[in-house]
């Protein structure tokens, strides 16, 4: 009989705590459609144009925003679902001078970086020659 009570006592406590274990994990909510990763870098070439390199996994969106400080948006393009790779490049010459971001987001997980554009004034070396 005692064998009995100890066997129902240990399997009562295996049971109630694996319950509460199921209840915690149960309680936290999941984003649903989650992307599982995504790796994103930024860089510029000799030609002066901002390059944007994404690579992530297959099922989820990543978007690739130009904003500037008043959160107007010059650029965006999305990488799609069945994209891995995504090579973009994005020609700032006609932008006007000024703070902007480039902000990369799958919905869950945002990146930005920061952006100064400003045009450096030609610099006038004045020679003075003097004949008599």
């Amino acid at each position: 009989m005692k064998t009995l009570t100890k066997s129902l006592i240990i399997a009562f406590l295996f049971t109630s705590l694996t319950v509460s274990f199921a209840v915690t994990n149960a309680s936290q909510p999941k984003p649903a459609g989650k992307v599982q990763s995504y790796q994103s870098s930024l860089y510029t070439d000799t030609e002066g144009k901002i390059r944007v390199a994404v690579d992530k996994m297959i099922g989820g969106v990543v978007e690739v925003r130009l904003v500037n400080s008043t959160g107007k948006e010059f650029f965006v393009q999305r990488v799609g679902r069945r994209q891995r790779i995504a090579r973009i490049k994005m020609d700032i010459d006609a932008l006007p001078d000024g703070a902007y971001q480039v902000v990369v987001t799958d919905g869950f997980d945002t990146k930005v970086n920061n952006l100064v554009l400003a045009t450096q004034q030609p610099a006038v070396t004045g020679r003075l020659i003097a004949l008599n």
